[in-house]
């Protein structure tokens, strides 16, 4: 039997004769000529049909349908890659395909987000839907890689707790035989714990969040990159890993999806060399007196706050990131460790990106009694989180870390409107399949 070929590496094989196979993308079916346009993993091949007898079989077979080709590859500069496939013999390798919903040869789909996301099975087929997944994973590796670099190592942890991390009435509740358990909302806990066995960790996974909000930036599932690190002077060493990692994340889209980025007509943004940063306090000073509100009381900023802030960003650094640092004490949860000079504000951080709170992250409580002590302050008991705290009573060295969300990334990276629209299966308020 021939050797499989992708489309991509057809032209190399210009004279030979090669098998391909994958979708049926369009049929092309002119007065005196018809053309398959064949998909596969690669990108888009063309197939002459000239003999009667295939044209005919070609009418009746429906776009999406598998097929393998076998023919001859001679040069056409007007086909895809400047190479065509001519004398072919193809077999459907499936049943016919059922009417898609819209026509994926099409530049665009044309159905609205709801339509796409009933039909994702079908819609994620096309290569723009796809091409925003490529950047997904090329993302995610670049995520990987930088922090491999830097020594990191890692883990994958549990996914149903014993404990909310943060908040008990913003978690998933499950049955664990007759217990009471939860979807985990971050891996925070573990991470840090893991900081105590490798000091350098990172996961890459989903977390779980039952916040009611039918918005165009939330889900209630979506998945977080995590990376904790000890020894560190403070929440400023932190934010410098994240800096590498973020530029490492958008060197790998050219590096590893460089067609998917053509596709789409995105050039990713350049991270400075040191990403401008401004107090919580300052920032609301100053977002406050450009929009005419009182803000001296509020201990978060709103999406419009954000907005304002990356375009100063923009016009004053030329920059499309931001660190938003010193978030009040009130809003952070209680294991954040609190600004030495200024304890009603923590050493924390947001990384804004494009106007969007893009990245959570800060350096953390590390001495037991202090635990303690946070835990009385917010009148909980220590017995909740017994297993959580013994890792501080058998000591742990400062140390912080931080959580990307990759849908947001995508989002801002593509400019949607929607974070649905970068979201393989969104699960929302509304939304449990496909």
């Amino acid at each position: 039997m021939v050797h499989r070929v992708l489309s991509t590496e057809l032209a190399g094989h210009v004279g030979e004769t090669v098998r391909l196979a994958g979708w049926v993308h369009r049929r092309r079916l002119l007065k005196s000529v018809a053309f398959l346009i064949l998909r596969d993993r690669a990108g888009l091949a063309q197939v002459v049909v000239s003999r009667p007898a295939d044209r005919v079989r070609l009418e009746r077979l429906p776009e999406e349908t598998v097929v393998e080709v076998t023919g001859r590859t001679v040069g056409n500069p007007a086909a895809p890659g400047g190479v065509e496939v001519v004398e072919a013999y193809w077999e459907p390798l499936s049943e016919p395909a059922a009417a898609a919903p819209f026509e994926l040869y099409r530049p665009h789909l044309s159905a609205t987000l709801p339509t796409l996301l009933d039909h994702a099975p079908v819609a994620l087929r096309h290569p723009r839907r796809r091409a925003v997944f490529e950047l997904s994973a090329a993302a995610v590796a670049g995520f990987r890689s930088s922090l491999d670099a830097l020594g990191f190592t890692e883990v994958a942890t549990p996914k149903i707790v014993a404990s909310a991390t943060e908040s008990g009435a913003n978690v998933f509740g499950v049955d664990y035989f007759g217990r009471r358990g939860f979807l985990a909302q971050s891996p925070q806990f573990y991470k840090q714990t893991m900081v105590g066995v490798f000091e350098r960790v990172y996961e890459v996974g989903p977390v779980f969040r039952a916040e009611p909000h039918d918005t165009a930036r939330h889900l209630a599932e979506y998945v977080s990159l995590d990376a904790e690190l000890g020894f560190v002077a403070d929440h400023h060493d932190v934010m410098a890993v994240l800096r590498d990692v973020v530029a490492g994340m958008l060197a790998a889209l050219t590096d590893r999806a460089g067609a998917a980025l053509e596709l789409l007509e995105l050039v990713p943004p350049e991270v400075p060399d040191r990403i401008p940063e401004v107090h919580f306090a300052d920032a609301v000073r100053m977002v406050g007196a450009a929009l005419g509100q009182d803000l001296s009381n509020e201990p978060d900023l709103a999406p419009e706050h954000e907005r304002w802030l990356g375009e100063w960003a923009r016009r004053e650094y030329g920059s499309e990131f931001l660190f938003v640092t010193g978030y009040p004490m009130r809003k952070r949860p209680f294991y954040t460790h609190p600004q030495p000079d200024r304890p009603e504000y923590s050493n924390s951080f947001d990384l804004l990106f494009r106007g969007l709170e893009l990245v959570t992250g800060g350096q953390r409580l590390h001495r037991h009694g202090d635990y303690l002590a946070a835990l009385a302050a917010r009148g909980e008991s220590p017995e909740a989180y017994a297993s959580y705290l013994e890792t501080f009573a058998a000591g742990m060295p400062p140390h912080g870390g931080f959580a990307i969300g990759l849908e947001r990334f995508l989002a801002r990276l593509t400019g949607a409107a929607n974070v649905r629209e970068v979201t393989l299966f969104p699960r929302d308020l509304h939304r449990l399949a496909p």
